[in-house]
C-alpha cells in the first residue's frame, strides 16, 4: 500500500511568525491521516523542524543544487538541507524549469544529488497550455519522466508531483478524467521501466490549484496518491481539510 502524501509548497512566501502555522496545522492531525510535509523557503527549515519536532509533519525543501558543494552563491546542496533535519526536497518545479532555464538533464542531477543525501526527491513534470490544446500532453509527459527521474528510482527515495503548468495558482483545473488519464500513464511509464514493484511503490501526487472544495473528487482516482499544494498550504484552515479528505479517500 502507498501511503498518501499532503505536501504543502509555501513557495517564496514567509517568514519566521508564518510558522505558528505548522504549530495549528500539527493539532488538527492525527496518526491516521495522511502523511504531511510542508515545504517552506530555505531560510526557515531548520526553525519549521524544530517546530514540528515530535509532530506528524515532515519538512523539505523547494529546490537543491546538483553539486555537493562549491563556488555557488546563493545555492543551496542537498546534503546541507539534510543538515537542517528536512527529509525532502523538490526538484524540477516548473517555475524553476522556467524561470530558472532547468533542464530534464539538471533535475535528473539533483534529484541523485538528493538521494545521496538522504532526501527524497519530488520530481515534479507537467505540461503547458499549449501542450494540452495541441494534444500533446503525454508526449512531454513521457520524456520529462524518462529524463528528469534518475535509474534507481523507488517508492522509498522518489515521489513524482504532476502539475500542468496551466494549472498552477490560475484556479484552472483539469477534468477528473484528465487527472486520471495522465496519472495512469504516468504509472504505466514507471512499472515498464522500474518493474511491477517499484513501479506501483513510487507515490503520485497531483498539484494545480488544488482546494478544499475540488480535493475530494481529485483524489478518488486509483493513481492519484495525494497532492502538492501551493496557495492553500499556507493556512492550516486552508491545508487540513485537503490533508483530512486525503485522508478519507
Amino acid at each position: 500500500m502507498r501511503r498518501k502524501l499532503a505536501a504543502g509548497n509555501w513557495k517564496m512566501n514567509g517568514t519566521a511568525a508564518a510558522l505558528s502555522e505548522l504549530v495549528e496545522l500539527a493539532g488538527h492531525l492525527d496518526p491516521n491521516d495522511a502523511e504531511t510535509l510542508i515545504c517552506p523557503p530555505a531560510p526557515l527549515l531548520y526553525r519549521a523542524c524544530e517546530k514540528t519536532r515530535g509532530t506528524s509533519i515532515a519538512i523539505g525543501a523547494q529546490d537543491c543544487h546538483m553539486q555537493t558543494e562549491g563556488a555557488f552563491t546563493g545555492d543551496v546542496s542537498a546534503s546541507m538541507i539534510a543538515d537542517t533535519g528536512a527529509s525532502y526536497v523538490i526538484v524540477g518545479h516548473s517555475e524553476r524549469r522556467d524561470a530558472h532555464e532547468e533542464t530534464n538533464g539538471d533535475i535528473r542531477k539533483k534529484a541523485r544529488a538528493a538521494w545521496a543525501a538522504g532526501l527524497t526527491a519530488i520530481v515534479c513534470i507537467g505540461e503547458s497550455g499549449d501542450d494540452r490544446e495541441a494534444d500533446n500532453t503525454l508526449d512531454i509527459i513521457a520524456g520529462q519522466l524518462s529524463g528528469s527521474v534518475p535509474d534507481g528510482a523507488t517508492g522509498d527515495n522518489t515521489v513524482i508531483a504532476y502539475e500542468p503548468i496551466w494549472a498552477i495558482g490560475t484556479g484552472k483545473i483539469p477534468t477528473l478524467a484528465q487527472i486520471i488519464e495522465v496519472h495512469d500513464f504516468i504509472r504505466a511509464r514507471l512499472i515498464a521501466r522500474f518493474g511491477d514493484v517499484e513501479g506501483n511503490a513510487i507515490r503520485l501526487l497531483y498539484g494545480g490549484s488544488v482546494k478544499p472544495d475540488n480535493a475530494a473528487e481529485i483524489f478518488t482516482a486509483e493513481n492519484v496518491d495525494g497532492a502538492l499544494v501551493g496557495g492553500a498550504s499556507l493556512k492550516a484552515s486552508d491545508f487540513a481539510p485537503i490533508i483530512k479528505a486525503l485522508s478519507a479517500s
